[in-house]
């Protein structure tokens, strides 16, 4: 019954969703110029918060002990892609927030 509802426009994740126990931002793109740059100042902020673990296999992802985010490159456009999961809506802002500061700051259009 769920899945003849993708005809309404209900996607997957749309049901998948009430199922997720973090809250997740989606990707949220930023405009920047100096990717690498703006990479090491988020790696700098955050890695040595105790209880982080920094992982660069994807671009950075940085995660704690119930929330995590990842923020890449794209490969054809001058954009940092952040996706961020918590366990709260609100967790999940107040991160979003602050890795946004410094990519904003950054030189983010």
């Amino acid at each position: 019954a769920e899945l003849g509802n993708a005809a309404a426009g209900v996607t997957v994740s749309d049901l998948m969703s009430r199922f997720s126990p973090y809250a997740a931002s989606g990707e949220i793109n930023s405009i920047v110029h100096d990717h690498a740059a703006v990479m090491a100042e988020v790696r700098s902020s955050f890695g040595g918060r105790p209880g982080v673990q920094l992982d660069e296999l994807d671009g950075l992802t940085v995660s704690g002990s119930d929330w995590w985010f990842n923020l890449r490159p794209s490969n054809t456009e001058p954009l940092l892609r952040l996706n961020v999961e918590a366990p709260t809506v609100r967790e999940m802002e107040t991160l979003r927030d602050s890795v946004l500061s410094i990519v904003r700051a950054g030189g983010a259009a």
